[in-house]
């Protein structure tokens, strides 16, 4: 596993459906060593802090895996990582593999994955396109929050190394598929509500299907 890029930006303000909008979801490339800090990354900021960052949200990455797929749904032509507004691109950390609760090194940070990215409409504002939540949830591509756990500095083309792997049998795939399908798999959704490095909130937001299919 690898880090292949680190992309970094703050806030700006985006004309988008006759509204000035603030948002950090532009990212772009960094070539030199970043800090990492317990909320964010040395020169990225979020800019609606209410929703976005803090210590469950503070790095984000997307797999290098998952864009050959974009490249052929999406007609466009300006590729380049970040766009997704992940600030790790990474190379072995698909959904399907990594657990809530993993702690992985990077250069002499870590961070632990807590949770998938679930959009909101800034994502349709970076690719100037109405559908584009449709289009990521059909997708099944979501990437994964991590909390750090120790600071330090990251690099361009630093091992990621997986040093303690989770005891819970969750990825973030499976988290994904609980939210999508409204937890159909109801033995997954006592895993999930049990798993003890899921962000309260969206805890909160999972007990809800506990009512729907009344599961005890």
């Amino acid at each position: 596993m690898k880090l292949l890029s680190i992309n970094v930006g703050l806030p700006c303000e985006f004309r988008w459906k006759n509204k000035t909008i603030s948002t950090g979801i532009f990212k772009f490339p960094v070539n030199k060593e970043c800090n990492v800090k317990f909320l964010n990354i040395e020169g990225d900021r979020q800019a609606d802090l209410v929703n976005h960052g803090g210590i469950d949200k503070a790095v984000y990455s997307y797999d290098n895996e998952y864009y050959p797929y974009w490249k052929e749904t999406l007609t466009r032509d300006d590729w380049e990582y970040g766009m997704f507004g992940e600030n790790l691109t990474t190379e072995g950390l698909t959904d399907d593999k990594v657990r809530i609760g993993n702690v992985y090194r990077i250069g002499s940070v870590m961070l632990r994955a807590v949770q998938p990215r679930f959009p909101c409409f800034k994502l349709e504002i970076r690719f100037g396109r109405d559908d584009m939540i449709k289009k990521f949830y059909d997708s099944g591509r979501f990437g994964t929050y991590f909390r750090v756990e120790q600071e330090g500095n990251i690099n361009i083309n630093d091992e990621i190394e997986l040093i303690q792997e989770s005891k819970e049998n969750v990825t973030i795939e499976d988290v994904v598929n609980c939210k999508v399908h409204k937890a159909n798999d109801q033995r997954k959704l006592k895993e999930i509500l049990n798993s003890q490095w899921l962000p309260n909130d969206l805890r909160e937001s999972f007990r809800m299907y506990l009512k729907t299919y009344n599961v005890s």
